[in-house]
């Protein structure tokens, strides 16, 4: 019975079914009946336009939100960075300090993450300008090691770090993108190591090209490694591992996350700044990134500060106008300038800074870039317009973002900072802008 009812099943669907050609023919015939007219030239060409357009339009647009993302969160990173450093160097217990590398720690990556995301949005543009600051680079990489000791005691593996006494104490470059461009490479190794240890070695290397002349401009070659016993690489993850949003492997990241932008981000800053980032195998397991960058070696100012919480001599006791309208900004500055025994008075909006200076005896100015009201920029102007001695005065602009510095300086401000301003930075920046302005007198 089955067999049958199937049969006659089958025989009327053979009847009254078209067959596969017929159906194939009344569906091509159905699409050319519905297909719709075909549209003039020119509309099909409108959106494509608009599209170009707003493909301009669009970076402009992100690289400029990020930029103020960056000012803003940076704010907040400074206060957290500058107490966190403070901390540090108060007597605190073994279980107390770690608690402050692990904050000191995440706050310099949220800040590392900010540089990088701004500038992957401004890969697109005109590409990046590189700083050229004085900075501490001995300092820099003990911080970077902390960083890194803080983030690997968290998750209970070990660290270490070797800095070789062949290093410049000081140097000139850009300290902020090389410290983002480290703490990805750090974040990256705590991350993908579940057990083991984690290595950095800071060291000079010969500079491969043009040696001679880089040694007469006193350009040196500094390479960072940073070797983990974590999942490793294989040779075709290794090569994969640099290009934008790509992952070395998907299902590592799936478990470890991340955007992969990271790497990517840190090649484009080690180029920048004349060197490369490298990935290798590590001998016994896991992976070695070597960041190699080309600085210039400096001499250190005289009377420099010798740690985070103490200024030079010169310039201590200095009677400073701090033009900032974020409350927690203030509290923090107010903070990072007592410990290095300065006074300041704060005021909110940049207007008022130049009536300010004519009241009272100052001794420099610090001045945030971004006010409400009149800009940083334009209160610098509107200072330097006073007559001698207000309109001399020391102005030290204040950023969290690094491309405000050539308005900053164009409008007359002596040195420039970004955000998060360490204790160190700032006690510097005054420091070498006073004694400028006291040589010139």
């Amino acid at each position: 019975m089955a067999t049958s009812s199937r049969g006659r099943r089958s025989k009327r669907r053979a009847k009254g079914a078209p067959s596969k050609t017929r159906a194939a023919k009344t569906r091509k015939a159905k699409t050319r009946k519905t297909k719709p007219a075909a549209k003039p030239r020119h509309t099909r060409a409108a959106p494509k336009t608009l599209a170009k357009s707003g493909a301009k339009s669009g970076p402009g647009m992100v690289e400029t939100a990020l930029a103020a993302f960056a000012h803003e969160v940076r704010t907040p990173l400074t206060g957290i960075l500058a107490i966190s450093n403070l901390l540090a160097t108060s007597e605190l217990g073994e279980r107390e300090r770690r608690w402050v590398d692990t904050i000191r720690a995440g706050a310099e990556h949220l800040a590392s993450l900010a540089t990088l995301f701004v500038d992957a949005a401004r890969s697109e543009g005109p590409g990046l300008e590189i700083r050229q600051d004085f900075f501490d680079l001995r300092t820099l990489a003990r911080h970077a090691g902390d960083s890194l000791a803080g983030r690997a005691a968290a998750k209970g593996l070990r660290a270490s770090v070797e800095i070789s006494s062949k290093l410049p104490a000081f140097a000139v470059g850009d300290p902020v993108r090389l410290r983002a461009a480290l703490e990805n490479l750090i974040d990256n190794a705590v991350k993908f190591t579940e057990q083991g240890s984690i290595e950095l070695r800071v060291a000079p290397v010969p500079a491969a090209k043009n040696a001679a002349k880089r040694r007469a401009d006193g350009r040196i070659g500094v390479a960072f490694a940073i070797s983990d016993s974590g999942i490793g690489l294989t040779l075709s993850e290794v090569k994969r591992l640099f290009r934008p949003f790509s992952q070395a492997n998907v299902s590592i990241a799936a478990r470890f996350g991340g955007s992969g932008l990271g790497l990517s981000s840190v090649k484009q800053l080690a180029r920048a700044m004349g060197g490369d980032v490298v990935a290798a195998q590590r001998s016994g397991g896991g992976t070695t990134f070597t960041l190699n960058v080309v600085l210039v070696a400096a001499e250190g100012p005289a009377g420099a500060p010798a740690s985070e919480g103490t200024a030079a001599a010169s310039s201590q006791g200095l009677r400073l106008l701090s033009v900032e309208d974020n409350p927690f900004g203030r509290v923090v500055l107010n903070t990072i300038l007592t410990e290095l025994g300065h006074r300041a008075e704060f005021i909110g909006q940049g207007e008022g800074a130049a009536d300010r200076l004519r009241q009272g005896a100052f001794d420099a100015v610090l001045m945030d870039m971004v006010l409400p009201g009149i800009s940083g920029v334009e209160a610098i102007k509107r200072i330097r317009a006073l007559p001698p001695p207000h309109g001399r005065i020391v102005i030290v602009g204040i950023s969290g973002r690094a491309e405000d510095e050539a308005a900053a300086r164009a409008a007359g401000a002596d040195a420039f900072l970004v955000k998060p301003v360490s204790p160190r930075a700032l006690a510097t920046a005054l420091h070498e802008a006073t004694r400028r302005a006291a040589a010139a007198t």
